[in-house]
């Protein structure tokens, strides 16, 4: 197979076949419905209506039909996916293999070199820049005239590289779509926006469209910016106003990645639209504002919480991306231990009394809490929640958000709150006395209240309490265990593999002389190279039982409750961190950064 032999389905089928990717049934079936299968594709793509396609419409690779029959291959568990296909066909043609990390585009390079007209009508999008050669990805290693166009026009000397069909249309889609939005930018006015509506949606354009004037409004810009964090798995938005430009970037996975670098005089616009949508006044840029965002992807619908701070050059903007689906969970998946788990679910099926799930910023503590809630609704509870801001708006909770500017604040709610006879009360955070002091009340009047405090382990919660003022025995009546908890990032399953620790390694989590297997990853397609995809929590659950209680006074002492704790078999985050390491779900890297 070279080059300038035009792919077909059945031609990539027994290059399949030949490299044992697709059994003789598998074969059969695929020669047999393979053309069936791209005409179903292709009115997919129509929605089915009898319209004009568009020119990438017409072009579906036969890596993608061949894949969308989700095969099996051949003495794995593993599906045939169009990234394997496109592997195969790279290493036939003696073309190298590209899975494009949009993480790792750089959109001048991407949108500079060629037209989005240009590159839909060829399927082609530059990826790279080396030593004076453009590197192009090219979906279809047979289509030569676009890449001979290309060198003639622009003069330029062009490498080729094989990427999916997919690959392709999703970046010429995000990063066309979002150049041509800032290009147009600075002329846009602004639009208007329904603000009265704490649930005001906002539908986002997605893919790619016919009409190119669509997308010159500063209204598509942000919407492409979510859009494509929203593909990339990002949990946070940043948007930081430099000395000469604006720079975006997304945090996956719980690391910060550059994506863009916009024009600073674009920086101001691009914020307005953001604090439209929050519901935000944007008259006033010198204090920190909050709000929020809901909106829909790919049928679910997405809570954005919308954080503004004035910075040096001009207003930063965070935006943390809340999804259901990671935000609710079952407690089970959440990585607790045997141990930790039931203790903890014996926590949240108490009658009443205070339970505290503690850690920093960005440690699962929301998510614990809400899959919590979720576990404990049911028609016969009334769940109130107080929170600064409503996290996610749901319907199974009565959710109370706080507003200091009208004096709706945790202290004077919570003061009103028994009045609306709940069963349980959520407590977005304890900060201050008051908050704890309404807490320890509502407790001792025979509700169940969930909080989280900010403290670095479980038993120093007992003493932050204590240091509010809140008197040790009504603490010893009330609170009913604390969980500490972190988040590791763990290791991709596709491109894990063993190695031993290293005796300065063993040392330094005191593992004994014997030798220690651990896992760690690779880097591959899937996980963009890092050896990791996903987070799983760490855990550290103390039980506030009789011995607990009997040590509390006025003068307790931290160590001693941590002693008493560890007695009672409470495991340390660190070794809870050491025990997933052991079990192949993180690395000895993430165990030290996480826990110090």
């Amino acid at each position: 197979m070279t080059s300038a032999k035009k792919l077909t389905i059945a031609s990539v089928a027994q290059l399949l076949k030949r490299r044992k990717l697709l059994a003789d049934d598998q074969l059969e079936t695929v020669l047999q419905h393979g053309e069936q299968q791209a005409e179903r594709l292709l009115k997919q793509l129509s929605g089915g209506r009898n319209r004009k396609r568009l020119p990438h419409e017409e072009q579906l690779s036969p890596a993608e039909v061949i894949s969308s029959f989700n095969l099996e291959i051949p003495g794995s568990k593993k599906l045939l996916t169009e990234d394997i296909i496109t592997e195969v066909l790279a290493r036939a043609i003696g073309l190298p293999y590209l899975k494009i990390d949009p993480l790792k585009l750089d959109l001048d390079i991407v949108t500079n070199h060629i037209s989005r007209a240009f590159a839909l009508r060829n399927l082609m999008v530059p990826v790279d820049m080396i030593n004076g050669k453009l590197v192009i990805a090219v979906s279809d290693p047979s289509a030569n005239h676009g890449i001979e166009e290309l060198q003639r026009t622009r003069r330029i000397e062009v490498d080729r590289v094989l990427a999916s069909r997919t690959d392709i249309l999703k970046v010429l889609g995000e990063f066309f779509g979002f150049r041509a939005s800032v290009i147009a930018a600075e002329t846009e006015a602004k639009n208007s926006a329904d603000i009265s509506n704490l649930e005001q949606h906002f539908q986002m354009r997605t893919g790619l469209h016919d009409d190119e004037g669509t997308d010159k409004h500063i209204i598509a810009a942000v919407d492409f910016l979510l859009q494509y964090a929203f593909d990339q798995r990002a949990s946070d938005i940043h948007i930081e106003p430099k000395r000469d430009k604006s720079l975006i970037r997304l945090r996956v996975d719980g690391v910060l990645h550059n994506i863009h670098n916009i024009p600073k005089n674009l920086h101001p616009s691009i914020v307005s639209r953001i604090k439209l949508l929050a519901r935000l006044d944007l008259a006033e840029k010198r204090r920190p504002q909050d709000g929020r965002i809901k909106t829909e992807h790919k049928g679910k619908e997405i809570e954005l919480r919308v954080s503004t701070l004035p910075v040096a050059f001009g207003e930063k903007v965070v935006i943390r991306i809340f999804d259901p689906d990671i935000l609710m969970q079952d407690l089970e998946k959440l990585g607790f231990e045997p141990r930790e788990f039931q203790l903890f679910n014996s926590f949240i099926h108490q009658p009443n009394g205070i339970i505290l799930v503690t850690g920093p910023t960005g440690s699962g503590k929301t998510t614990t809490l809400y899959s919590s809630l979720r576990a404990l609704s049911s028609p016969e509870i009334n769940i109130v929640t107080v929170e600064d801001p409503i996290e996610m708006v749901l319907e199974e909770f009565n959710q109370v958000g706080v507003q200091s500017a009208i004096d709706v604040t945790f202290s004077t709610v919570l003061r009103n709150i028994l009045r609306q006879d709940p069963d349980i009360i959520m407590i977005g955070e304890i900060r201050d006395k008051e908050t704890a002091d309404n807490a320890v009340q509502a407790a001792l009047t025979g509700h169940l209240v969930l909080s989280t405090l900010h403290t670095n382990d479980a038993p120093s919660s007992i003493t932050r309490l204590l240091e509010l003022g809140i008197p040790y025995f009504l603490l010893a009546s009330t609170l009913i265990g604390v969980n500490a908890q972190r988040l590791v990032r763990k290791i991709c399953t596709e491109c894990k593999k063993e190695r031993l620790l290293t005796e300065a390694e063993r040392d330094y989590l005191d593992l004994g002389d014997d030798d220690v297997k651990v896992w760690e990853g690779e880097g591959c397609n899937e996980c963009r190279g890092t050896g990791y995809k996903g987070r799983i929590g760490i855990f550290e659950v103390l039980d506030v039982n009789t011995n607990i209680k009997a040590s509390l006074s006025s003068e307790t002492d931290l160590n001693l409750l941590t002693r008493l704790a560890r007695e009672d078999g409470m495991s340390t985050l660190r070794e809870s961190a050491i025990r997933k390491m052991l079990l192949g779900e993180t690395t000895f890297e993430e165990v030290i950064a996480v826990t110090g």
